[in-house]
């Protein structure tokens, strides 16, 4: 049964238009007004890269122009959120871009969390090159969201499966491109099995908190299993659930927006994050019947 919601709708579309990036306005005419997909692709391309890949702030913590995983990361969220019976170009950038994250794996499969070229430009504090390898879960599992068959996936989900089968993750991010991970990828008991791993990450009530980030910084749940009826909605009650959509519309600010939690270290960024959990709010309460 959906709940009506209390939110400001018009609010929140204002601001989306009137402080959001074109990706997002055009995101929110087609997830919430039937527009088609194709003005949507071509808000996106301008991020993507002669290499393949994706850069120029498409995640808005890297603000350099440069390919990063990150940047495939949000390309193919977005991809995902169109699903390939959109355009003929979803598959296509999808499979390009998986061409290019196999070109940057490890030789274990995974990919680095930050490459090297982000050292020359402005980033968050915890965005500086490194080898970790937490965003090959969050990757692979929006490539298994898309339908996409390579090579790169198969070597990427087995090192998933290993990192899953072996001691369960515990950081606060890890485990949540974990639980998108075993949300996506089309084995069903066996990503239950492992959600049950991770079940101890979890405080009393539902959260997990970010080592190193703002004082408070916490996952909640609606973060880490934004989706009704996959397999990461067993970490949590009704309850829980329905407490965080009501938490969701008590945040909404005077300008209509939602913000997060998270360092606001640069101007840019900030209003670039505002707009993304701004539609994220709205489609999150639109999922389970808020709006």
């Amino acid at each position: 049964m959906s709940t009506p919601t209390t939110i400001d709708i018009d609010a929140a579309r204002r601001f989306v238009y009137a402080d959001a990036r074109l990706l997002e306005r055009h995101r929110l005419a087609t997830l919430f007004d039937g527009a088609p997909a194709a003005p949507v692709l071509d808000a996106l391309r301008p991020y993507r890269n002669d290499d393949g890949g994706w850069g120029h702030a498409l995640e808005p913590d890297l603000r350099g122009p440069d390919s990063q995983v990150s940047g495939a990361m949000s390309a193919l969220a977005v991809l995902a959120e169109l699903g390939v019976a959109a355009d003929p170009e979803v598959a296509r950038l999808a499979t390009e871009t998986a061409d290019w994250l196999a070109g940057v794996a490890l030789a274990d499969g995974r990919v680095p969390h930050v490459l090297p070229t982000a050292a020359a430009y402005p980033a968050a504090p915890w965005m500086q090159p490194n080898d970790g390898g937490m965003l090959t879960f969050a990757v692979a599992a929006h490539l298994w969201e898309l339908g996409v068959e390579h090579e790169w996936l198969d070597a990427a989900t087995a090192w998933c499966w290993g990192q899953l089968d072996g001691d369960a993750p515990v950081g606060g991010y890890t485990v949540k491109f974990a639980v998108d991970f075993l949300d996506a990828v089309p084995e069903p008991d066996r990503a239950a099995a492992a959600v049950e791993r991770l079940r101890p990450a979890l405080r009393e009530d539902g959260t997990i908190p970010v080592e190193g980030g703002q004082d408070d910084e916490q996952l909640t749940p609606l973060i880490i299993s934004p989706r009704p009826g996959t397999p990461s909605r067993a970490l949590f009650t009704e309850a829980q659930i329905a407490g965080e959509l009501e938490r969701i519309e008590r945040e909404q600010l005077a300008d209509g927006g939602w913000d997060f939690d998270f360092l606001h270290w640069s101007p840019g960024q900030s209003v670039e994050w505002r707009g993304i959990v701004t539609l994220g709010a709205l489609q999150t309460l639109r999922l389970h019947g808020r709006l």
